[in-house]
């Protein structure tokens, strides 16, 4: 099963996104492109049982602007899926 994360856009510091065949208790991360540093803060955990839906991201303050993509980990912490590079204004 192809696990898939696909970022929809940015409003208003909140990322908002679409999935499939992620399951409960995934984890949805933001990646800094340039530094390549998973941030703390904000994450995401899936907590319904249906594989499929989407998500929204509120930025918190620390979050600079720059070039961000989202990864997805299972309940282990291994990749799964990985969005599209998007801009951070």
């Amino acid at each position: 099963m192809i696990s898939v994360i696909n970022f929809v856009e940015v409003e208003n510091r909140v990322v908002c996104a679409t999935y499939r065949n992620l399951m409960i208790k995934a984890r949805v991360v933001l990646v800094d492109k340039t530094s390549g540093t998973q941030l703390p803060d904000p994450v995401t955990t899936i907590a319904s049982p249906v594989p499929v839906g989407s998500l929204r991201i509120r930025l918190t303050d620390h979050v600079r602007p720059g070039t961000y993509f989202l990864v997805a980990l299972n309940g282990h912490g291994s990749y799964l899926a990985k969005s599209a590079e998007f801009e951070v204004p």
